[in-house]
């Protein structure tokens, strides 16, 4: 239950409660989701970073200095009992407010880029390798989920422009660049032929959407060789003119490129046959990761493992190397259950149990902090 100025928060008996978000679509949402799964009323606190700071990364610090005042939400006492928050800016805002109230529980999603200790509780998502410690909670896969009311009110602008196209039509959702991957033109290229590809199999109609992260480059080869007869969506900043949630609804086959966990979740939750698009990796990046999985393995008792987990808790400890992310973890749990296949094998139908609701283990735990 979101606080507004139509609808207050009761003053009394009441956990004061921020969630503490960003720009971040998917991570808003999965932040929102575990407040609104609480019961309890909650107050939406967004912080925007300097412009300096919107693509670069910040030192990890317990600080506010790297958003921009004229933009965020101010923060002030009162102080809350708990937040809820997501991504590094973020979390490092969080750690700086519980800074001013030793009361205050922090619980971060994801992974924190120093000081595990410092959490009250942290819900890490598959894609990341962290270490098992009692404030620590693990889910099977990320909590987004694809929103049915917003995607309704989204229909009456793109469902027209939709039907029109011939069946069956193939949304192709288009993220970009994330460590370890890398998308240029290259990638593009192949994505394009095996979309064409793939209409040539199935007929229809083929309909190309990017994102915000979708870099010129994509766009541009894109643009010079898309296929004969398909439609491209070119997002933009500012817009609210986005066939997306349209497209959850309407159309019947996905392929989705697989930096962007957010999209291939929503698809997967509105049951939809999906296809995942592997974006390749420098040989740099898998050796990278390679390397940090094995400063923090899981122990074995032998020498080789104790000396590099030491390292590994040392550079931890000093910011220099963090928790390895994966995104192929979260490309495995969804075909394992069914939900996507592979670009190039034959689509299935996804269960029609949907996917996994955690929600009532992260309220029982959040609800436990409280009490305490």
């Amino acid at each position: 239950m979101q606080c507004n100025t139509t609808r207050p928060c009761p003053p009394d008996n009441q956990p004061l409660i921020w969630v503490v978000i960003g720009d971040k679509l998917g991570d808003n949402a999965q932040a929102s989701r575990i407040a609104e799964a609480l019961s309890l009323p909650y107050h939406i606190k967004r912080l925007r970073p300097l412009a300096s700071f919107e693509t670069g990364k910040p030192r990890f610090a317990a600080s506010l200095d790297h958003f921009d005042p004229r933009r965020s939400d101010r923060l002030e006492p009162p102080w809350p009992d708990l937040v809820i928050t997501i991504g590094r800016r973020h979390s490092m805002a969080a750690l700086w407010i519980k800074q001013q109230s030793a009361t205050t529980r922090v619980v971060l999603i994801g992974r924190p880029r120093r000081w595990l200790d410092r959490f009250d509780l942290i819900i890490t998502l598959p894609q990341y390798s962290l270490p098992d410690m009692p404030n620590i909670q693990r889910l099977s896969l990320p909590l987004m989920r694809a929103d049915s009311l917003a995607a309704k009110a989204a229909a009456e602008h793109w469902e027209a422009r939709l039907n029109a196209l011939p069946r069956p039509l193939i949304a192709v959702l288009i993220g970009g660049a994330t460590r370890p991957f890398h998308f240029d033109s290259r990638t593009t290229r192949d994505l394009l032929q095996h979309c064409t590809t793939l209409q040539k199999r199935l007929g229809g109609s083929l309909f190309f959407s990017t994102s915000r992260r979708t870099s010129a480059t994509v766009l541009e080869t894109l643009k010079q060789r898309l296929p004969t007869g398909a439609s491209l969506f070119e997002w933009r900043a500012g817009s609210h003119d986005n066939p997306y949630l349209t497209l959850l609804q309407l159309a019947d086959y996905f392929v989705v490129s697989g930096d962007s966990v957010s999209m291939m979740i929503e698809v997967a939750d509105v049951g939809k046959p999906l296809a995942i698009f592997p974006l390749p990796a420098s040989s740099y990046s898998r050796l990278w990761q390679a390397v940090t999985r094995r400063l923090h393995a899981p122990p074995d008792g032998a020498l080789g493992n104790r000396l590099f987990r030491a390292l590994g808790r040392f550079l931890y400890r000093t910011g220099i190397v963090g928790f390895s992310r994966d995104l192929t973890r979260i490309h495995d749990a969804l075909i394992r259950g069914g939900f996507a296949v592979r670009c190039g094998e034959d689509f299935n139908t996804p269960p029609k149990t949907g996917l996994p609701d955690e929600r009532q283990q992260v309220r029982d735990r959040i609800l436990a902090l409280l009490e305490r």
